[in-house]
């Protein structure tokens, strides 16, 4: 009776032996067939995408020389909607394969422990009285075995389809879809930090270093195509751009070792690159600063070409805005205001009808709003500034300031002022707009009125000349102007009065900065010029880095971050 009870355990180890190990094999054929599945949405993803984005960007450029073709406007509205929905489908089957993998990879290990623990019992007698008997019952377990693997992956499958189609914004950006206003403050998220001020809310800035003997230097990396774009810093990240006539590349740097952690590539329309663009060798083909929100980062070239990534590094969306007509080469550079990527896409001599400024959705790429301007090329950076909790978007042209509701596009007030190839890029100080007319004159604008404000709401004007390139700086109480060649000009913030000017007998590109009671201006030889704020011009020291600057600084806690004409430098103590 006992052998008769032991052979039964025996066969019954066996049948559950077997059973576990045919559940493996059916988990481990459903994790192969979805890891392929998961591999080839992949490869999908990589070759359709881009190719229907380029054939997107190509079409809309058509449409730009034939604006009244309806047929190919529906042809880009059926191209623009199959490319959504192919990238939202793909990312919604990616996720669920995923989870269905998962599970398949759970069932094949629980399954494959228990085969191997049951493999390990010792052997029983051999006698086996009802042969047929055993066959059934061991059929029946493995039957019930792969029953229940299959109910566990079923009702897996239904858990995921019980979640809801994901929208690919969401999927793309769990979270806020946006920095908080605190954190911006914290971080140099633009050209010239908050505002486009060029003010840094660290204090613990370095003062000394040297690039030749590399002390100071943090560390010191190639950047590996050219661009007098300036750093953006967030965090722990680093990004810039470069690009040549047949390539257009935004880099992301650790900011701690330097070390490039990732290149994006932006596509090139074949249209754009055989235009024929007036870009001089002083601008370049990536002479915008890019602009992060805290989840994305936004680069655009002086092709038209306009691109968003996350901070891995995957490219979300593209698009080209047209191949701007710009005498030196397109330069304004990005800002964000809570979702959106806001252009000053200012071009020609403004009769064409082709300068506007414009909102794009930054999970999307779609246009939130744009604005026409009769306004010719410009050359300066866009800034959003609050006035009375409203956010406006203070942009300069030739001969206006226009301010615009940065949520909408609407605009708000002129002021007729300007004149000539507008570079300097606006600031917000004292509670004025001070702007720039090259060579002739600094502006004061009250940003409180409605309509043209010309005659009301020009505070003063400083008429004893102004930077051709470089954008002012004020601590509040005064503002420093830096022109290209020598000068550097201090004036009171509340009446435009000159307090100073000093020659710095140096060339200078890129423009200066304020880090708490400290005037920073870097020369174009790389030499920074340290000075006291205040009234009278107080040398302070200067730090050598031993390579040609254009680009402007960047600021971050106990750091500085400069671009040189080869290489990137991290400034300051180590992590």
């Amino acid at each position: 009776m006992t052998q008769t009870t032991e052979q039964t355990h025996s066969h019954e180890a066996s049948a559950w032996y077997r059973a576990a190990r045919n559940t493996a094999v059916v988990g481990a054929v459903f994790s192969a067939v979805f890891a392929l599945l998961l591999v080839v949405n992949l490869i999908g993803s990589a070759v359709t995408g881009p190719s229907r984005e380029n054939t997107l960007a190509e079409l809309k450029l058509k449409l730009q020389t034939d604006p009244t073709n309806e047929e190919l406007r529906a042809q880009i509205r059926q191209l623009d909607l199959r490319i959504r929905q192919d990238r939202i489908w793909r990312l919604d089957f990616a996720r669920r394969a995923a989870f269905m993998l998962l599970g398949s990879v759970v069932v094949l290990l629980i399954s494959g422990k228990i085969a191997s623990l049951l493999e390990r019992e010792p052997p029983q007698p051999q006698h086996v009285p009802e042969r047929a008997e055993t066959q059934i019952r061991e059929a029946r377990y493995a039957r019930w075995a792969v029953a229940a693997s299959l109910v566990v992956l079923a009702l897996g499958m239904g858990a995921v389809g019980l979640s809801g189609w994901v929208e690919f914004a969401q999927a793309e950006d769990p979270g806020p879809p946006f920095a908080s206003m605190e954190d911006k403050r914290l971080q140099w998220h633009r050209f010239r930090g908050l505002g486009g001020a060029g003010v840094s809310t660290h204090t613990d800035i370095p003062t000394e270093w040297d690039g030749p003997t590399g002390a100071g230097i943090l560390w010191k990396t190639p950047v590996p195509m050219p661009g007098r774009n300036s750093p953006v810093v967030w965090e722990d990240r680093i990004f810039l751009t470069g690009a040549d006539p047949n390539e257009r590349h935004i880099y992301c740097f650790d900011a701690d070792s330097g070390q490039l952690l990732w290149t994006g590539d932006v596509p090139t329309v074949p249209a754009v690159a055989a235009a024929e663009l007036n870009i001089m060798e002083d601008t370049g083909y990536a002479a915008s600063t890019v602009a992060t929100d805290g989840r994305r980062v936004y680069a655009i070239f002086a092709t038209g070409d306009i691109a968003a990534f996350d901070f891995r590094g995957r490219r979300l969306w593209y698009k080209n805005l047209g191949v701007p007509d710009s005498s030196y080469g397109y330069a304004s550079s990005l800002d964000t205001y809570e979702k959106l990527v806001l252009i000053q896409y200012d071009q020609g001599d403004g009769s064409e009808g082709n300068s506007k400024c414009l909102a794009l959705d930054g999970l999307s790429g779609r246009v939130a709003w744009e604005t026409k301007r009769e306004l010719p090329n410009s050359w300066a950076s866009p800034i959003v500034i609050d006035v009375a909790g409203q956010p406006q978007l203070i942009t300069l042209a030739d001969p206006f300031v226009v301010s615009y509701n940065a949520a909408d596009g609407s605009e708000l007030w002129r002021a007729e002022c300007l004149g000539g190839d507008v570079a300097p890029s606006p600031i917000y100080a004292g509670g004025l707009v001070l702007v720039i007319e090259p060579y002739a004159q600094m502006v004061a604008i009250q940003p409180t009125g409605k309509g043209n404000v010309t005659e009301t709401h020009i505070a003063w004007r400083m008429e004893e000349g102004g930077p051709d390139i470089c954008s002012p700086v004020s601590d509040g109480e005064y503002v420093y102007l830096m022109e290209s060649e020598d000068y550097l000009f201090c004036c009171k913030v509340a009446d435009g009065e000159v307090v100073y000017e000093h020659d710095l007998g140096v060339s200078v590109r890129a423009s200066p900065s304020i880090v708490a009671d400290k005037l920073y201006i870097l020369d174009l030889d790389g030499v920074m010029h340290i000075s006291q704020v205040g009234p009278e011009y107080k040398e302070l020291g200067k730090c050598g880095l031993g390579e040609e600057c254009y680009a402007s600084p960047a600021f971050a806690d106990g750091r500085i971050y400069i671009r040189g004409a080869e290489n990137l430098y991290g400034i300051g103590t180590k992590p």
